[in-house]
């Protein structure tokens, strides 16, 4: 295994390309749809599947390549990490986080420091990460689970589809949720909105981690 250190470099360092690859879509596909939010959400959803895929092939045997600290969260239940370092590793991510949402400001020539105005409230909004996130984590139980190599590819592409089908486009990642709030660009959020959010990621990891006990038995 990886020591500490090389694992923490590779959860901050792949959450700061996934949080650039989100926040620099949404600001490229803003500026190029000319006004249409239907392809605007496409080009945002496109190079995010794609990076996430990237991103767990590249920081997958090092880390993991959780990049959520909803992942690492259920890590930890299920003890494939220790509960000081899962704590470490959802700092990292956060840390990450907020450097990629940076970096993707910087590289467009915005201000860096920005605050989102972006309203995602409501019980549809909070349904819609509930399922999203239970969906994200098992679909990586699952894979983890009988198929292993396709982990990366399945992620990818849930997430792909997640985008579309949920009403909140699928954050499913509290480290996500927090670092788009200080971007007031096309994938921001209001940090008003931060804490249901972030409860219903939480709510719909833990259940997702219930249901693949029972779905794929660990003594099996």
């Amino acid at each position: 295994m990886a020591s500490l250190a090389r694992r923490l470099a590779a959860e901050g360092l792949g959450t700061a390309f996934l949080l650039a690859a989100i926040i620099g879509s949404g600001i490229m596909a803003q500026r190029l749809a000319g006004g249409n939010l239907a392809l605007a959400l496409l080009c945002n959803t496109l190079p995010t599947g794609a990076m996430l895929t990237v991103l767990i092939l590249t920081f997958g045997p090092i880390s993991g390549a959780q990049l959520n600290p909803a992942v690492s969260l259920v890590a930890a239940f299920r003890r494939d990490l220790i509960w000081r370092d899962a704590a470490t590793y959802i700092a990292a991510q956060i840390c990450g986080a907020f450097v990629g949402v940076w970096a993707a400001h910087a590289m467009f020539e915005l201000p860096l420091l920005q605050t989102s105005v972006t309203t995602r409230s409501g019980w549809g909004q909070w349904l819609a990460e509930f399922i999203a996130t239970f969906g994200l984590v098992l679909t990586v139980l699952g894979c983890g689970a009988v198929a292993r190599n396709a982990v990366a590819y399945a992620v990818g592409l849930y997430i792909v589809a997640a985008y579309w089908f949920t009403a909140s486009t699928s954050f499913a990642n509290p480290a996500v949720t927090i670092a788009r709030s200080v971007s007031d660009t096309f994938a921001g959020i209001a940090p008003a909105g931060i804490a249901a959010f972030l409860l219903f990621q939480f709510g719909g990891a833990l259940m997702a981690y219930a249901a693949a006990r029972w779905l794929w038995p660990r003594d099996s």
